[in-house]
């Protein structure tokens, strides 16, 4: 998933130096609570238990990660859709991308920026209660949950950022309860970790997108991995390599550089959690360097006390893929004799879901086929379903952030002119209908949301849109405009991307504001929508 590293200066065509494919801090950020802000709560009361309030934590709002809330914790029905209304909207100062989806728990809100402030809203008035500066952005989406073994917090918000440094921080007040660095070697994160039963496990991805046309460079080692930590001290326990062959001597390129292989498949995905079985599932994608692995593009199956890797789907082989490498090159160069298509597993890449008893694992991405695989079978593929109709997808990818299932179907956003919202059968693989959205020709990247009856999907074009369970478009809002804020910055919407919204209590909420590579619209703000 080559853009979600390509939309910063700081990882712009630097291929000559190692250091700039590692995301480091910028230079010069004090870690620590924010002094003074702007729109204080009144007070800051005393949190309740965690399932007393409706909540939303985390990448998929559950362990299977099917992004989908149900009647009871969404407060939402279809017939409430239609009458959502913007009750206040909350400016980043100084924002551009909104990276961080929102996080719903205690009535509070709590999401991050772009300089890497994480704050803690109200829910219902957008006040604040606390924010805390983190070391750099990430594409996380905050996590609450439990924490033991510190005196005086019983809850904690757990992030962990670009730079791979992992954070538990008090979900009260904001203050630190800990601070590790998860990546041992050639590593950066782009995606959601996962809490399950007192463990953080984090997705990484690989470093060397971007040295494909440089022969200076001794090209390729990196690889994907995930990693455990105890979360209530942030220990690492184990961390496994998404490439399980040992890395191998190439031969030397043209001006005499050593290459290595295989690298690659980045983990850019939230791990799915599957506790009856014990394992966790993620997606990878493509290779670096001049040769492919076995894992690359593939679903991975890992046990959850070790990490050992138990099973894997490649659905394609051979991808390999570099910034800077033409579709054919020489023998003597560090890409491919052949670039792949990069048809990386990117957001929501594994969905557990059930029906009829039966566990079905699905999966899709940017290569815009879906599959169904069967967890009780070391993952045996129990159908595929081509998404695309007249052209295979380009490198931008078909499926990008993920999809939404409900337990009857799944619904996977289309990156496509026009743009378009397809709903699969979960047992069969059948395509029930797609959604006419009527987006620009970039389509939707962003991924689906789901409640009964409704699935909500962001397009390029800044319009969230909520499609109902016939797929017809019910409601929609442009954010592609100005808001007075409840805080009084300055802020504007613009292309919805690697953050869905999220919907509680009756509620949703959804940051607008994505470059991305599409020439998405900037923006900086987060909308909060109820019931007029």
């Amino acid at each position: 998933m080559r853009y979600l590293i390509l939309i910063t200066a700081a990882f712009s065509f630097l291929a000559g130096s190692l250091q700039a494919q590692l995301a480091e801090p910028p230079a010069g950020v004090t870690e620590g609570l924010v002094k003074e802000l702007a729109h204080s709560c009144p007070s800051n009361p005393q949190l309740g238990n965690l399932d007393a309030t409706p909540a939303w934590s985390g990448w998929g709002a559950g362990a299977g990660n099917a992004r989908f809330e149900t009647k009871a914790a969404s407060g939402l029905t279809p017939a409430d859709v239609p009458k959502l209304k913007l009750k206040w909207a909350y400016g980043f100062p100084d924002a551009k991308s909104m990276y961080s989806q929102p996080a719903v728990a205690f009535g509070r809100v709590f999401v991050g920026d772009d300089k890497g402030i994480v704050y803690s809203l109200d829910a219902k008035t957008g006040c604040v209660y606390w924010a805390y500066q983190s070391d750099m952005f990430g594409r996380f989406a905050p996590i609450a949950a439990p924490i033991s073994g510190h005196a005086g917090t019983r809850y904690a918000i757990f992030f962990v950022t670009r730079s791979t440094n992992a954070y538990a921080i008090d979900a009260h007040d904001g203050k630190l309860l800990w601070k590790n660095q998860v990546r041992t070697g050639l590593n950066n994160l782009s995606a959601t970790a996962a809490l399950h039963d007192g463990r953080l496990y984090v997705p990484l991805s690989g470093t060397e997108t971007l040295v494909g046309g440089d022969l200076k460079y001794e090209c390729c080692k990196s690889s994907g991995a995930v990693a455990s930590l105890d979360a209530s001290t942030g220990k690492v326990l184990w961390f496994t390599k998404s490439i399980q062959e040992p890395l191998r001597e190439l031969g030397e390129n043209s001006t005499g550089k050593q290459r290595w292989g295989p690298a690659g498949a980045s983990v850019w995905n939230t791990p799915t959690i599957d506790a009856k079985r014990g394992l966790l599932y993620v997606g990878t994608g493509n290779n670096f360097g001049r040769i492919g692995a076995a894992t690359s593009d593939s679903i991975l199956a890992l046990r959850l006390t070790d990490g050992k890797m138990m099973w894997h789907h490649q659905e394609f082989e051979n991808d390999t893929f570099m910034a800077r490498c033409q579709a054919a090159n020489p023998s003597d160069s560090n890409c491919p004799d052949k670039l792949g298509p990069d048809y990386d597993f990117g957001g929501s890449s594994a969905i557990l879901q059930t029906v009829g008893g039966k566990d079905i694992l699905l999966a899709a991405g940017k290569g815009g086929v879906a599959i169904g695989l069967d967890p009780d079978n070391e993952g045996k593929l129990l159908w595929r379903t081509q998404l695309w109709e007249t052209q295979a997808p380009s490198a931008s990818g078909l499926v990008v952030w993920g999809g939404a299932a409900d337990g009857q179907r799944v619904y996977y956003p289309l990156q496509q002119p026009d743009g378009g919202l397809k709903a699969l059968d979960i047992k069969t693989g059948k395509v029930e209908w797609n959604a006419a959205i009527g987006a620009d020709r970039r389509g939707q990247a962003g991924p689906a949301t789901a409640i009964p009856g409704v699935v909500f999907t962001g397009g390029w074009d800044g319009i969230l849109r909520a499609v109902d369970g016939g797929g017809k478009v019910i409601w929609s809002v442009n954010a592609v405009h100005d808001f007075e804020t409840a805080n009084g910055v300055p802020a504007k919407g613009g292309s919805f991307g690697s953050a869905g919204p999220v919907v509680a209590g009756g509620m949703l909420f959804v940051t607008s504001g994505y470059p991305g590579t599409l020439r998405g619209t900037p923006g900086n703000v987060l909308l909060a929508f109820g019931v007029e």
